[in-house]
């Protein structure tokens, strides 16, 4: 069975300073017509950064949509023109002030697929040094490391929950493990 939808017509229906919101009307399988509302969203990155004791590098920031603080894996958006990988450097450097001489790229995950095109590539960061943070304008978070299995712990137990985090530690654990390959950069 063929379950591919045809775009028909596009429509941007809003553009913002970092995601753009698209209407498009397609034809399903069936022939009919529906329509798809959806983000435009540049791309991510997320960094579980380990230290040589295994412990975890996290922080903890206020999310407004949520209206909480949560703890988390480093993250960041991909800017235009810039390689993922590049990507995760430049996040874990200026969110924590780490620089990593090892990098595994994990893979990556479509976190929202019903409503959002991103998608957050992972990737290990070891051997790390540490150094003085460059937060950006308007960013407060603090850096926390815990022990890799309180970290392990947390996300089981509601002290780690957003999604990003849950997926780069099951993915984290599988690595460690021997039963997800990683692509060392």
């Amino acid at each position: 069975m063929d379950l591919q939808e045809k775009t028909l017509e596009q429509t941007l229906v809003y553009e913002g300073g970092f995601l753009k919101v698209r209407r498009d009307t397609v034809a399903l399988p069936d022939g009919k017509e529906a329509i798809r509302e959806f983000i435009l969203h540049p791309g991510a990155v997320a960094v579980l950064a380990l230290t040589e004791d295994r412990h975890l590098v996290l922080e903890r920031q206020y999310r407004y949509p949520a209206g909480r603080e949560f703890l988390e894996i480093p993250a960041g958006k991909i800017d235009p023109d810039e390689a993922r990988e590049a990507t995760a450097r430049r996040e874990l450097f200026e969110e924590t002030g780490y620089r990593a001489s090892r990098w595994t790229y994990l893979g990556t995950s479509w976190p929202c697929i019903g409503y959002a095109n991103e998608q957050i590539s992972y990737f290990l960061a070891e051997e790390l040094q540490k150094g003085e943070r460059r937060l950006d304008e308007g960013e407060f978070l603090e850096v926390v490391t815990l022990p890799l299995e309180e970290a392990f712990r947390l996300s089981l137990e509601g002290g780690i929950c957003d999604s990003k985090s849950l997926v780069g530690l099951y993915w984290l654990r599988a690595y460690l493990e021997g039963g997800l390959k990683g692509a060392a950069l």
